[in-house]
């Protein structure tokens, strides 16, 4: 057994990186090689299909069924010239992955033969099993019927062999039962009503997009050493494991040279994203050994997210042909940072971003002051909500951990801004939206030049900053559907603007000049959202009771957290937005419990079984063997200085014997409070027992365990240790 671990521990820093071929074209020349966007779309389409369908792309008209078969046939033709036989409806489950079902272009020809077929009804609408995907209770096990329907906004894609077509997948009886068609209803309705109100500085302005850039960070770790890790192929995380003397205390990862395998991979991922449409445009390494980043440039959200999904199963693939498997688990090692996906998100017209400051007049100024101010109040009200979007058993382990945000939603906005805001709450004059731009920093060095620094600072424990022209929403976790928490701010910021509208109008109906009543309400805005502002240092006990004196959601345990989908407030939110029922919130819940649920047995489960199966053995073994020298010294040596030479060889029998004898208790009481948990029938009540009961249990299990590392032999360990996970090159 400990051979194997040294032989796959050896072969591993055998491995050199595998020679890519770097295409001939610059990327903007293959840049969406396999995406049907828009000027295939015009080569392949007639003109007034093609016209009608930008139409719904751009204007959110309705698809006329009558240009899908013309559509279908273009697709194809297009497909088939670049090697495609199947198709698929691509959609995201309540799993929080993908799903995919690939059928054939082929039919009878009613001749005993076979035809390459496609039709606009495949291509508009399908039938998946929607009994087999997490429903909530929506869908029974007899109830099978559910549709995908094709979502036209987001381009279609080729994969290998295979047309994929991203759709919605919603229930026969017409609830959403994925991501992506919640997501379509809250940019539809930020797009309403951020639109309405941006007619109050310029009547022009047709349409509000939502926009997302995500930062995906990352861990590698070779192939051969994930699979002698059995809790790493079973839960994306080490349940057990002692720090290497050496991580990441040095700070000397971090923006450092990239490893040449890891670079061989990033080169390929990055081409064959290029070649999805996936702008890929930075790379470099993170804070912990052997964790990584990758980042796009910004697209719209609903496209950002596809493309998010299709990168993580993309990234996949690709590490394995580089020898690595790919960790997006938020903290598959403990004692280093875990894995974020920073989710920056902003709204823009086509005439600008709004969150764009400073304007070159008061009014644009004041119109970037009221998106910031609503935004803020979208997040004051919904402050537990948002927490509820990021949150998950594997999130859990990241989130206030000193690395990471902390699980108390708050806002930085910088020194400036901050300031601004509180002239305008507490100053009667409309000056000071007279603002300042970037300022120059010159250095004392003659060859640098002047630097522009930004009108606001940046807060590495804030998870909602502000960053110059967007907000970073850093607490999203590394392996989620960036859909969960985009629905609830969207939502959440939409509903601020219609109520800001709502008040700003009655205001002028009463007769008050439009620019004051904005004003106006905008004072009653900064004053009540102000305790969501915090520029301080989050990872404080100070700040912990500080939120709590603001009435912020400090609730630490996840089951409970999730209840704020199904609290009055955000209920009447997304039911009055049309961005999903009663039902469907109820529905999600039952889903997100049950998913806690599982992970956290699952885990209990696999540390059970290494415990016993691994650990305890090899612990006995080396146990056996020091027993064996102690008995053999005393047959050559006098027995007082046979004792003195025995004495630490017995020390560690007793402390191996002691550990041993807690653990396996520990895994007893471990197995039976699943027991108890498991015949609880509330999904809720089952989850909140799994937190409370059974979670912990497995830390003080591991405890013990990560001490029997550092004593027992290395010769005889067999699970991979993190010095050799963590710093192979």
């Amino acid at each position: 057994m400990a051979n194997l671990r040294f032989q796959v521990v050896e072969e591993a820093f055998k491995k050199r990186p595998e020679e890519v071929i770097a295409p001939v074209e610059r990327p903007s020349e293959y840049f969406g090689k396999y995406v049907f966007n828009r000027a295939k779309m015009y080569k392949y389409l007639p003109a007034d299909v093609y016209d009608k369908l930008i139409d719904v792309i751009d204007n959110g008209a309705t698809l006329d069924r009558s240009i899908a078969n013309a559509v279908a046939n273009g697709m194809k033709q297009w497909a088939e010239e670049n090697g495609v036989t199947h198709y698929t409806h691509w959609f995201q489950p309540l799993t929080g992955g993908t799903a995919e079902k690939h059928d054939a272009f082929i039919e009878h020809d009613g001749k005993g033969g076979m035809i390459e077929e496609f039709s606009g009804k495949l291509l508009v609408q399908q039938e998946p099993d929607a009994s087999s995907f997490p429903s909530g209770g929506i869908r029974n096990t007899f109830e099978a019927r559910g549709y995908s329907a094709w979502d036209p906004t987001s381009p279609v894609f080729i994969i290998d062999d295979t047309l994929c077509i991203p759709t919605v997948f919603i229930s026969y009886t017409g609830e959403a039962l994925d991501y992506k068609a919640p997501l379509l209803r809250a940019l539809h309705a930020v797009n309403v009503a951020a639109t309405n109100v941006c007619h109050y500085f310029d009547p022009k302005v047709s349409k509000v997009t939502s926009n997302l850039g995500w930062e995906q960070e990352y861990f590698l770790v070779d192939a051969d050493l994930y699979s002698a890790r059995p809790d790493l192929m079973l839960t994306g995380r080490t349940l057990m494991g002692h720090d290497s003397a050496k991580n990441q205390q040095m700070d000397d990862h971090y923006f450092g040279t990239i490893p040449d395998r890891v670079q061989a991979f990033m080169k390929d991922l990055e081409i064959q994203a290029l070649e999805l449409s996936i702008p890929c445009k930075t790379r470099h390494n993170e804070v912990a050994p052997n964790q990584f980043e990758i980042a796009p440039i910004f697209e719209e959200t609903n496209l950002a997210v596809d493309h998010n999904m299709l990168l993580m199963s993309l990234m996949k693939k690709v590490a394995r042909k580089h020898g690595f498997i790919v960790l997006l688990h938020e903290k598959p090692f403990a004692g280093i940072n875990g894995s974020g996906k920073h989710n920056n998100w902003s709204l823009s017209t086509d005439t600008g971003v709004l969150l764009h400051a400073p304007g070159k007049t008061p009014e644009a100024n004041l119109r970037f002051v009221t998106f910031i101010v609503e935004t803020l109040m979208g997040v004051y009200r919904h402050n537990g909500l948002l927490k509820a979007s990021i949150m998950s058993a594997t999130n859990a382990h990241r989130l206030g951990a000193n690395e990471a945000p902390p699980a108390i939603i708050s806002s930085f906005l910088g020194t400036q801004l901050s300031t601004l805001l509180d002239k305008i709450e507490n100053s009667d004059s409309e000056d000071v939206f007279n603002m300042a731009g970037k300022q120059g920093m010159k250095m004392d060095i003659p060859e640098i030049p002047e630097l522009l620094i930004d009108n606001t600072d940046r807060n590495r424990t804030s998870p909602f900053a502000f960053t110059g022209n967007r907000f970073e929403f850093r607490a999203v976790g590394s392996e989620a559907n960036c859909a969960a928490a985009m629905i609830a701010l969207n939502s959440a910021v939409a509903e601020a603007l219609v109520d800001f509208k709502t008040r700003v109008d009655a205001l002028i109906e009463k007769g008050e000049d439009k620019v004051k009543a904005i004003i106006d309400v905008l004072r009653q805005d900064i004053k009540t959202c102000k305790p969501i502002r915090f520029d301080g240092n989050g990872y404080s006990d100070e700040w912990v009771e500080e939120a709590k004196k603001r009435g912020l959601d400090c609730e630490t345990s996840c089951p409970v957290i999730f209840d704020n989908y199904l609290s009055d407030s955000s209920v009447e939110m997304f039911t009055k937005l049309g961005v999903m029922t009663k039902k469907e919130l109820e529905a999600r819940n039952e889903v997100k419990w049950e998913t806690y649920t599982k992970k956290i047995q699952i885990e209990a489960r696999v540390m059970g079984d290494l415990t016993m199966n691994h650990i305890i053995p090899v612990a006995t073994h080396y146990q056996s063997m020091l027993l064996k020298n102690v008995q053999n010294m005393r047959l050559v040596f006098p027995e007082e200085k046979a004792e003195k030479l025995s004495s630490r060889n017995i020390k560690i029998i007793e402390d191996i014997a002691e550990r041993t004898q807690i653990i396996e208790k520990g895994v007893e009481e471990l197995v039976n409070a699943r027991k108890v948990a498991n015949k609880l029938t509330d999904e809720r009540a089952k989850a909140v027992a799994y937190h409370d009961t059974v979670a912990p249990k497995m830390e003080q299990i591991r405890y013990h365990i990560d001490k029997l590392e550092l004593t027992v032999s290395d010769e005889l360990w067999t699970l991979p240790k993190y010095r050799e996970l963590l710093f192979i090159r």
